[in-house]
């Protein structure tokens, strides 16, 4: 006849539950309370959620892509100068008289034109946003490298209403200025 052999098995398990039932004893179970949101926090989160999207917007438009292949077809005499397409013209010959001085100046020495083509998009964005009509944007003579591509890089900036050559005291033939186009999109949560 064979032998019954005792199950220490279940009863290891019972000491193991017990023993885990004695550590918890005096646990109390988590009560789920559901949080309701007041007027007020309902508002500051919907302004996070649209300050969040905004600045998702900002490094987009600061990441506009210029595209190296495309060159500008612009006068070859005289200084350098372009308007957009039905942007009023007189504007362009106040910057070139320096009727219009820069609200703000990038120089972009020493950058190669992929640092320098972020600089200048998130230079145009920060104008944009901040309602400043004018910059200066200084690209040095040097090799020529960036003389001739920021133009083509400025035509294709939707932001960009015209540029001039600079007038002597912005930087003359090493600097461009530019305007920026206005609008009041950005002044609703300023």
């Amino acid at each position: 006849m064979p032998k019954k052999v005792k199950n220490t098995e279940s009863h290891s398990h019972n000491q193991d539950e017990l023993s885990f039932s004695r550590l918890f004893a005096d646990a109390k179970p988590v009560k789920h309370d559901k949080y309701v949101l007041t007027v007020d926090e309902k508002k500051q989160s919907r302004r996070k959620k649209h300050q969040a999207t905004n600045q998702l917007e900002k490094k987009a438009n600061a990441l506009f892509e210029f595209s190296d292949g495309f060159e500008a077809n612009l006068l070859n005499h005289g200084p350098l100068r372009y308007v957009k397409e039905g942007e009023r013209s007189d504007e362009v010959k106040r910057l070139r008289n320096g009727e219009i001085p820069p609200d703000l100046i990038l120089d972009l020495h020493g950058m190669n034109a992929q640092n320098a083509k972020h600089e200048i998009a998130a230079l145009i964005y920060e104008a944009h946003k901040k309602h400043l009509h004018c910059v200066c944007i200084v690209h040095g003579l040097g090799a020529g490298v960036l003389k001739r591509k920021v133009p083509s890089w400025l035509v294709q900036h939707p932001f960009v209403m015209g540029f001039h050559q600079a007038p002597l005291e912005w930087g003359g033939s090493g600097a461009l200025l530019a305007l920026i186009q206005q609008n009041d999109e950005h002044r609703k949560y300023d």
